[in-house]
């Protein structure tokens, strides 16, 4: 069965969140957003393109940081409204220096810090 991207359901926006997960090690690095365009372009060049908010823009990961993405594979759930994109990482995935954007635990009501940056 061959793809279409339009099969996904975007919000009202016309984005759908992804997450990256590290292929080898499955840990959660982040968690981001596309659009059909962004996905189509990641499909096509392996490089993991998002859309920002913020920037109203693409955003291929590492582009700036050297930190890649290379996508491995991409799935979607089963309502078609997430994806995961299973990711060779190189460097830190989260803009804090850290391997995952995912760094802070919540225990018994406090905050604690699971992991320190691997870049200053």
């Amino acid at each position: 069965m061959s793809f279409d991207p339009q099969s996904l359901r975007f919000d009202a926006r016309g984005l759908i969140p992804v997450i990256a997960q590290d292929h080898a090690t499955h840990q959660v690095l982040m968690m981001a957003w596309m659009n059909a365009e962004a996905v189509a372009r990641t499909l096509e060049s392996g490089r993991v393109t998002y859309w920002s908010r913020s920037r109203a823009a693409f955003w291929v990961k590492g582009e700036s940081s050297g930190h890649v993405q290379r996508l491995v594979e991409m799935r979607i759930d089963c309502d078609r409204d997430c994806l995961l994109a299973l990711v060779e990482q190189t460097g830190p995935a989260c803009h804090t220096g850290r391997q995952s954007c995912f760094f802070t635990a919540l225990r018994d009501g406090e905050e604690v810090e699971l992991m320190r940056p691997l870049t200053d």
